[in-house]
């Protein structure tokens, strides 16, 4: 279908400001315009508390931020790996989006910060989100969440995060997770697909951006086959938690993400693909712009609420 007509708005928004692609800028012109995202995005919601603390990662503590909804619990807990390409993005960019996620699907939501790449290529990122997932089953009782019940989430390269994370805690004896909701994840660096030539330029990420991003995250063109950078290139992707794939009908890693939630499906996960036509990637943190992202969160918020319902929680107490 024709581009959403927000989008082409803030297309068209962007190239009359001048925001060059992220391929043309420096690490630091790339953080700046990641962090500018909070200008476009909707008022942000109460919840009932937030939590500041920090997990034990590899390298030393790291920041998690716990957003925690007026519910009942014990509550599920979602572990949220941000996007940003492994070089961008923090707690602060994805604050509107977690305390809305908290609401709406009834869940405790961890941000969870992890240390960027040039400064610390792979793997240092999915060495940290998965401390931090681990880290978040052991203590979820403290906080009112329940064990039994953590999924994680992530987009763009927090997608790549969470997809990670899930292959992690089945092969290193991690938390059983009850689902993972990968938001137009990358998983393929050296893909070569219709999308990535298609869809390669004017369109937020482009194929060099995305080539920029990767090229400061891995250490060596050999990093690109392993499978904690490149998860559709694991041995076997059998035992996963059940998956949801959301993808975007004009976004450069379309292809791989769709082919990568096949790879699933073929494995024998419960995996669905749900592919929202006339937005691009990127659009998952612009909530006040482009209004069908409502569409996205929505099926976001339906599938976790689904998943969490189907492991029912046991008879613990909230913990207050």
């Amino acid at each position: 279908m024709p581009i959403d007509a927000a989008v082409q708005n803030l297309l068209d928004g962007l190239n009359e400001q001048g925001v060059r692609p992220f391929e043309h800028l420096s690490v630091a012109e790339a953080r700046a315009t990641v962090a500018s995202f909070v200008d476009l995005q909707a008022p942000q919601e109460c919840v009932a508390q937030v939590i500041d603390t920090t997990y034990p990662g590899p390298a030393g503590a790291q920041n998690i931020r716990l957003y925690v909804p007026d519910a009942p619990g014990p509550l599920p807990v979602v572990a949220y790996f941000h996007g940003g390409g492994f070089v961008t993005g923090d707690l602060t960019v994805t604050e509107e989006l977690c305390r809305a996620l908290a609401n709406d699907a009834g869940t405790i939501v961890a941000a969870v910060s992890y240390r960027l790449a040039p400064e610390h290529k792979f793997p240092a990122a999915t060495d940290d989100t998965y401390a931090a997932l681990c880290w978040l089953a052991e203590n979820a009782a403290q906080f009112g969440g329940d064990p039994t019940r953590v999924a994680v989430h992530g987009d763009s390269a927090g997608a790549n995060l969470a997809a990670v994370a899930a292959l992690r805690a089945r092969d290193e004896g991690g938390p059983a997770l009850t689902c993972q909701v990968l938001t137009y994840p990358v998983v393929d660096p050296y893909a070569d697909t219709p999308s990535r030539t298609k869809f390669g330029e004017g369109y937020i990420i482009t194929a060099a951006g995305l080539d920029w991003f990767w090229n400061h995250y891995l250490r060596t063109a050999e990093d690109a086959d392993n499978p904690l950078a490149t998860p559709s290139r694991t041995t076997s992707l059998t035992g996963l938690p059940p998956a949801l794939i959301l993808t975007m009908e004009y976004e450069v890693p379309r292809d791989e993400a769709e082919a990568y939630g096949k790879q699933l499906a073929d494995a024998g996960v419960p995996t669905e693909i749900i592919r929202f036509d006339g937005l691009v990637h990127g659009v998952y943190w612009i909530s006040g712009a482009i209004p069908r992202v409502a569409d996205i969160r929505s099926a976001v918020t339906a599938y976790l609420r689904r998943q969490f319902a189907e492991r029912p929680t046991n008879d613990r107490p909230a913990v207050s």
